[in-house]
């Protein structure tokens, strides 16, 4: 810092500085140094580490007088009566008074201008009768006598009848070739030294007259137009600016201070946590460590009594969220303004956040880029647990009031699965509960024009089935049989690897199973293949490739996402998921778990699975959520085989460490 404010002491502000930071006011400040000397200010600030200097600046321009206003009485008299004035309107009476300034002064000149031509011709005419005008003067007996002959008598005009033209004189013209004097000019007449008279004073008077000529037509040209009146006075002011001007050093701002909230919000990522009673929360994401699958987990959450966790993904402060309620209307709200809490508060209800009716309540979650710019290109999909989907262009759901706007319209006893983002480029993955899955293009489903709709089928459900979860995948052009030979090479490049025991890369032409394939066109799909992640609500998971699912039309029964069994139960979720990614998992007890997903077998489609998440007989697993690894994750991931559980109603289960993973099914 090299400059303060005018009239603030700089030992004054250092102190308020450090107050602030004592009081945590202000955080991310490690030190604050006063380093001035003769040669000027010199303040330094240092920051902590992981602190962004912008959000601290901004923090000290908000509690300090680091950065000052000065209130300005805007109470002014305008046309002879006070009054409140805007800058505008000082603005604008200043270029009215410039404009009566510049009239004035042209005027003026004008007259000086006419009166001096007024002479100047009276003087011309008695030059072009010079001797008729010598001949009155000398036989006239008194200077009286003189003026009133030359008054009396009409002048041949002669050379000069042009100039009296040029100077547009209203009330002296030249009439039928002569023109009578005025008293001014019979008066300059005899005042007129005989030296006047040689042939080069002639032509000084000659030469006046033509320049005063031109004036007088300046003057008039400015007095009818006011484009040029205009022109002058912007000319004056650059004049002035150019001699006078200095660097401002302050500025002119509406209110006291104009920064944006979010530039005082740390740009951190966030857990955001929603339970089944509408409460919601974030925590920030180092609150939570990794541990190896098959943990048990630790409290992610107080609930109360028969209330538990649904929900859970991961943001930074800044991100834009749209909630989605069971009525069919959107939201939206930015995750740093909701409800900061630890990793065992409650939170707080929606109720308290957003103005929700009676018996309405957040169903579907959706997070939006935080530029608003890669909204144009996107789409949004919506998917009801009773198989319909709808696209809807992202524009629609960029600007959303604070009281909410509708999003879609849902059949009774029909809710909001998930919203996700699209493009022409993806395909929809719908999974039902069932263990059925459906997967078609994006184009399949037309982009409605209305949001007041309950949109088309994606996938036939039978019985009391009903959808659990929407993917976007990416596209595949392959054929069935490329997919299949695809699958083949890469499980023969999986065991070669696991007989070897290394992390030798084996070429798919070494499996020699290549026939349709190319090595280019399996380098590419090996590039585009996707892994889809299934999770039961008994914890058991498993991650098969995406070229198991075909992509067939939207609307059908859908084929076998997971091979269930009494065991398994229902399935949860089901979405892609990348090796490097973590997952969460979160029980209707409020325990919670976080592991790598490279720990996750990968397997066939049609499989039951291995065990994630142990669980009691009667806890199940309601919200699984994916996030990225931290690089201290990965080098400290928690065993934690401990059986804590925190949070209120929660029952200490048995030791399950001697149960075995049971066998997955052979594929389909």
């Amino acid at each position: 810092m090299h400059e303060v404010p005018y009239q603030v002491n700089k030992k004054e502000l250092v102190i308020r500085i450090a107050e602030l930071v004592k009081e945590k006011r202000i955080e991310g400040i490690s030190d604050i140094r006063d380093e001035s000397d003769r040669q000027g200010v010199r303040v330094v600030i240092e920051i902590k580490k992981d602190f962004q200097a912008d959000v601290v600046l901004n923090q000290l321009y908000k509690y300090t007088a680091l950065q000052t206003s000065f209130g300005m009485n805007m109470l002014a008299i305008n046309h002879g009566k006070p009054m409140m004035m805007t800058l505008k309107d000082i603005i604008s009476a200043f270029i009215e008074f410039r404009e009566e300034v510049i009239r004035r002064r042209t005027i003026y000149k004008l007259g000086k201008a006419r009166d001096r031509a007024h002479v100047l011709v009276g003087l011309g005419i008695a030059v072009e009768n010079l001797d008729p005008v010598i001949e009155l003067i000398r036989t006239a007996p008194s200077p009286t006598e003189a003026k009133e002959a030359l008054l009396s008598r009409s002048w041949p005009a002669h050379d000069i009848e042009p100039l009296v033209e040029l100077i547009a004189e209203p009330d002296h013209k030249v009439e039928n070739g002569t023109y009578r004097l005025s008293e001014d000019q019979a008066k300059a007449i005899l005042d007129l030294k005989l030296q006047r008279l040689t042939g080069l004073e002639r032509d000084k008077i000659h030469e006046e007259l033509m320049a005063l000529g031109e004036d007088i037509k300046e003057f008039l040209s400015v007095l009818a137009s006011r484009e040029k009146l205009y022109g002058i006075m912007k000319d004056e002011l650059i004049e002035v600016k150019t001699e006078y001007a200095k660097p401002r050093l302050t500025t002119i701002e509406d209110i006291e201070y104009d920064t944006d909230v979010e530039s005082l919000i740390q740009r951190e990522e966030m857990v955001v946590t929603v339970t089944e009673a509408g409460y919601i929360k974030r925590v920030p994401l180092n609150a939570y460590k990794a541990q190896k699958r098959g943990g048990k987990g630790k409290s992610g959450m107080t609930t109360k009594e028969e209330d538990f966790v649904t929900r859970l993904f991961v943001a930074s402060t800044h991100t834009p969220v749209l909630f989605f309620s069971s009525k069919g209307l959107v939201y939206k709200m930015k995750v740093y303004k909701l409800p900061l809490g630890s990793p065992t508060s409650k939170g707080k209800p929606f109720v308290n956040l957003l103005p929700l009716e009676e018996n309405e309540n957040i169903t579907t979650i959706m997070k939006l880029p935080e530029n608003e710019e890669e909204c144009k290109n996107l789409s949004i999909m919506f998917a009801t647990s009773f198989g319909n989907v709808r696209r809807n262009s992202l524009m629609d759901f960029v600007n959303v009031q604070s009281n909410g706007k509708i999003a879609m319209k849902l059949d009774e006893g029909d809710k909001l699965v998930n919203v996700a983002l699209c493009t022409e480029d993806n395909d929809v993955m719908l999974a039902a509960k069932s263990g059925k899955c459906i997967r078609f293009p994006v184009t399949d489903v037309r982009v409605f024009v209305g949001r007041n709709s309950t949109g088309v089928r994606g996938i036939k459900l039978s019985g009391k089935d009903e959808v659990i979860s929407m993917s976007m995948l990416k596209h595949i052009s392959a054929n069935a049989d490329e997919r299949d030979e695809y699958l083949r090479i890469s499980a023969a490049m999986k065991r070669t690897a696991q007989e070897d025991g290394t992390d030798i890369y084996t070429s798919p032409e070494q499996t020699g199973l290549l026939n349709l394939l190319t090595a280019e066109k399996f380098k590419e799909m090996q590039e585009r293949e996707e892994f889809i992640l299934t999770v039961t609500v008994t914890g058991y998971g498993k991650r098969s490739s995406s070229y198991e699912y075909r992509v067939t039309g939207r609307g059908g029964q859908g084929i076998a996402n997971m091979e269930m069994s009494p065991r398994n139960k229902e399935v949860i979720s089901s979405f892609p998921i990348e090796n490097n990614n973590q997952i969460m998992m979160v029980t209707d007890g409020g325990k919670l778990i976080r592991m790598p997903v490279e720990d996750i077998r990968i397997a066939g489609r049609k499989t039951q699975g291995v065990i994630l998440f142990r669980t009691a007989d009667d806890e199940r697993v309601v919200s699984v959520t994916w996030l990225n690894a931290d690089e201290e994750d990965v080098e400290d991931i928690e065993d934690n085989e401990g059986t804590e559980l925190l949070g209120e109603g929660v029952v200490e289960t048995e030791d399950v460490s001697d149960i075995s993973e049971p066998e997955t099914m052979p594929e389909e």
